[in-house]
């Protein structure tokens, strides 16, 4: 193998192990603050879920399709789109926690009779039911021609994403339909909030009822902030990836092998940094990522404690039955 194949194997293997463990993380965070039925959090659990089956599902699969792995074309077509999967629920998640922002400063009087704990399971359910269609639309004939259909059955080649995934399905609708578009709309629903959150900030409260108005809307400023850093983080992850592709496609230059690996890499690398944010900038989940920690730090001791306590009295032991026995 290349130098630079087990490199970028490597690289990959670490990404997902990062992903693996900080979402895990973050979703044991929510449940054990019992945030998770809260609209917000609900939404940041399924963007968890997503980054984590990244880690543990997609980026194993990605190492695989580069060229790692021989299948029939149709086992190819599959494991490619699965891997598409899982980037669009995390787009379409972000899509939800923005118009659930969205609500939170538009209607703030009835956001809670309006948006309940079913209702954001139900945008859950939806983000990943309609990312299924859409990530397996190859499957369904857009797809590159079948390089073994000319041979026997059950012929097999070797399996690469770029070889059955077509740069018109990658460009035109994976990225200008599918990820282009949502990005501009929730950049421009998180305009709207902080121009509307900084312009009632800028009015001096007057009675309790605009002081706790004040209130309310600098926390959401916080929380919006934070989720706002989530998808600069997602966009600048991303779009290095899908303007290669664009290069490739309408024949701008010659991308070389190496510049899509990083691209890959970077697009990956996106999923292991969203708990990284959680723990700086929402406070609930920094507070329940230090009581895991302690608590983790807590049973190593005891653990610790507990085996040397045991080799205390092996020893003991052993000293007891050494003793020579006199007539």
């Amino acid at each position: 193998m290349h130098p630079s194949d087990v490199a970028y194997a490597s690289s990959e293997a670490f990404i997902a192990i990062c992903c693996c463990l900080g979402n895990v993380l973050v979703i044991v965070a929510v449940w054990t603050t019992k945030s998770v039925g809260q609209p917000t959090f609900c939404l940041i659990v399924s963007l968890a879920a997503a980054d984590c089956a990244v880690g543990l599902v997609a980026i194993p699969l990605a190492v695989l399709v580069d060229g790692r792995v021989r299948t029939s074309f149709g086992a190819c077509l599959f494991l490619s789109c699965v891997v598409i999967l899982l980037t669009l629920v995390s787009i379409l998640s972000l899509m939800a926690i923005t118009v659930d922002r969205f609500l939170r400063v538009f209607i703030p009087l009835r956001y809670k009779r309006t948006v309940t704990q079913r209702h954001s399971w139900s945008a859950v359910a939806t983000c990943w039911l309609v990312a299924l269609p859409l990530s397996f639309m190859p499957m369904f004939g857009w797809h590159n021609e079948d390089p073994t259909s000319h041979g026997s059955p059950n012929a097999t080649f070797t399996c690469q994403f770029i070889a059955v995934i077509p740069m018109s399905y990658l460009v035109y609708f994976n990225f200008f339909l599918c990820t282009l578009a949502p990005l501009l709309a929730m950049s421009a629903l998180y305009s709207y909030i902080f121009c509307v959150i900084r312009g009632t900030l800028r009015e001096k409260p007057g009675n309790g009822v605009q002081a706790k108005s004040h209130i309310y809307l600098k926390k959401e400023e916080q929380l919006a902030g934070s989720l706002a850093l989530v998808l600069a983080l997602f966009t600048l992850s991303w779009i290095p990836l899908h303007v290669l592709n664009c290069i490739a496609y309408f024949e701008l230059a010659d991308v070389a092998t190496s510049a899509f690996h990083v691209g890959i890499l970077l697009s990956h690398a996106n999923s292991a940094l969203n708990p990284v944010v959680y723990a700086f900038k929402i406070r609930k989940i920094r507070v329940a990522y230090r009581k895991i920690w302690r608590r983790c730090l807590k049973c190593g001791e005891e653990l610790h404690v507990s085996q040397s306590s045991q080799t205390t009295d092996n020893n003991q032991s052993n000293s007891v039955d050494n003793v020579p026995l006199h007539a």
